[in-house]
């Protein structure tokens, strides 16, 4: 019993990976920065790294805080009834989003069919309409959050850097400052947290203990250095016969070293995404492994077992890679024309926003937040470069995924319970 949910797990995660993976990693594919075979490498190491060290918190959210799991408390079963549903509702509707291209949010359809479910088993007060409400508010925010970060980051660049005469000089005085940007989102949210274990270590092994943050600041700023002598090192002139080699890449010289940039915002993407929307592939499956183990339904003491985990991250690895193409073609392509100068900005406004929502534990969508860098560029850019068609086709999409989701997962429970 236990493989077969597994396995159905692993489904999930699976269409995850081909519809969230992959619109998280279309901007890097859509400006030609990486290859679809390098972004595939980029998620199967960071998505996987991402649900492992941070899954923990939006997988517990997901499990307990959705629907009031101390109804179930007389009839576990129930619950695990219910989450089997979930996990089948989710699977369906992302396999027929993806094939139509659609980059749909996995916490839509989790949140939904949880909900949808609990109605149908114990009523509408089972479910926590605050935390949905909460949620709610989060999808909404997260795309103009991220758009207005996108915005704000992307007109810098292009007033700084772009529009100067001699925009690689102009880029070098620069490089020390978008290392030491880029870096510092990252470490100041992931850093810390990761680095716990290696200053208790010191301190057992050494009897010093290091104030919480001073190891996370060494490593981010030996790394911002790093980055700033190996950007400075490949802007260094270079003999005519290696310039000539030039005149067949994709990029302009500028959008080639700010290519480097976004390959390094699309590692925090990847990494950012696994920590958050593997909750939504595994949650229910954690809930379920909890009722089997313990005959109780999980309350707030509740923890995802690490295998659990585990098998998230490779299944939305794996996902990406078969079926990912179609969703990468819609965010990277068809709503606005992508460069590295873009993408990098949109990668680095969606990394923090939805790292940020991972810390405090809110199942956002990845898929919002890297859509709304997108289109904040867009604005910038102009108007008349969104190609607003697409965008309405993915709001729809948006829209339409909590209610068919909560029909999808109260019918199939309906359906499952006449045999129960």
């Amino acid at each position: 019993m236990t493989a077969l949910l597994a396995l159905l797990a692993f489904y999930v995660a699976l269409n995850l990976g081909a519809n969230d993976v992959a619109n998280s990693m279309g901007t890097s594919v859509g400006s030609k920065a990486l290859t679809l075979g390098q972004a595939l490498a980029i998620a199967g190491i960071l998505e996987f790294s991402g649900a492992v060290l941070f899954g923990q918190e939006v997988s517990q959210t997901l499990a307990t805080e959705v629907v009031d799991t101390r109804v179930f408390v007389n009839s576990p079963q129930v619950l695990l009834v219910g989450m089997v549903c979930v996990m089948l509702t989710c699977g369906i509707w992302l396999a027929i989003a993806t094939s139509q291209g659609w980059p749909v949010a996995s916490s839509h359809a989790i949140v939904g069919a949880i909900a949808g479910f609990s109605m149908v088993a114990v009523g509408a007060s089972a479910v926590h309409w605050s935390t949905i409400g909460l949620i709610s508010i989060t999808w909404v925010l997260t795309p103009l959050v991220s758009a207005a970060i996108a915005a704000i980051l992307y007109s810098f660049i292009k007033r700084f850097i772009l529009e100067y005469p001699d925009p690689l000089n102009q880029l070098r005085e620069w490089i020390p400052w978008l290392s030491a940007g880029l870096l510092s989102v990252f470490g100041a949210i992931v850093l810390p947290p990761v680095m716990q274990p290696v200053n208790a270590w010191i301190a057992n092994r050494y009897g010093i203990t290091l104030p919480p943050h001073d190891l996370p600041l060494a490593v981010g700023a030996t790394a911002a250095i790093a980055l700033t002598l190996v950007q400075w090192r490949q802007l260094k002139p270079r003999p005519p016969e290696e310039r000539s080699a030039d005149q067949g890449n994709t990029f302009s010289p500028i959008e080639s070293q700010l290519a480097r940039f976004q390959v390094l915002s699309a590692c925090f993407v990847a990494f950012a995404h696994g920590s958050n929307d593997v909750g939504n592939a595994v949650a229910p499956l954690a809930a379920i492994a909890t009722i089997q183990r313990t005959g109780a339904v999980p309350l707030g003491d509740f923890r995802v077992p690490l295998w659990i985990l585990l098998l998230g991250g490779v299944g939305i690895v794996t996902g990406l890679a078969i079926w990912g193409k179609k969703v990468i073609t819609t965010v990277g392509e068809n709503i606005i024309p992508l460069q590295p100068s873009s993408g990098f900005c949109a990668e680095l406004a969606t990394a923090t926003t939805v790292l940020v929502a991972s810390r405090i534990g809110l199942p956002v969508s990845t898929s919002h937040s890297l859509v709304g860098g997108v289109v904040g560029i867009g604005l910038v850019q102009s108007l008349k470069s969104i190609r607003l068609q697409t965008v309405r086709a993915i709001f729809v999409a948006w829209l339409i995924t909590v209610p068919i989701a909560a029909i999808l997962g109260a019918s199939i429970f309906s359906v499952v319970r006449l045999f129960m």
